[in-house]
């Protein structure tokens, strides 16, 4: 979870968030062990913004992955660490892809202090086809 966590927080490092100043990261392991990682990235309109969660998935996604384990997510603002939990629309995202009962999210402030819940708790009426 540590190492998960480590790469999160390299992640965000590559954040765009000129207007939030919040900047998150974020690594999405997959079933077969291979994690991609994602930052937030901002833009003045607001809704062309993506969140890191999403950045992760969609990279795995578009690489043919389709299968995940947990995923790790840092954020804050210079100078500080939070242990961000995912937006509604983030949530759906990882619904659309996810064993609910079993998918983890670790929201992490550093490697030795993170709370994991599972994607059910966090969105307990995802929707679906």
């Amino acid at each position: 979870m540590q190492e998960l966590i480590r790469q999160a927080m390299e992640a965000r490092k590559m954040a765009y968030a000129p207007y939030s100043g919040f900047f998150v990261g974020a690594a999405l392991e997959c079933k077969d062990g291979t994690v991609y990682t994602g930052c937030n990235i901002e833009n003045a309109s607001f809704s062309p913004t993506n969140c890191a969660e999403r950045t992760a998935f969609f990279k795995a996604v578009s690489e043919g992955q389709r299968e995940f384990r947990r995923i790790a997510i840092v954020g804050g603002k210079e100078g500080e660490m939070v242990a961000p939990s995912p937006c509604g629309v983030c949530l759906q995202v990882m619904a659309e892809f996810c064993e609910a009962a079993q998918f983890e999210i670790i929201m992490a402030r550093s490697e030795d202090d993170y709370t994991v819940r599972k994607l059910a708790e966090l969105l307990p009426n995802s929707f679906s086809l």
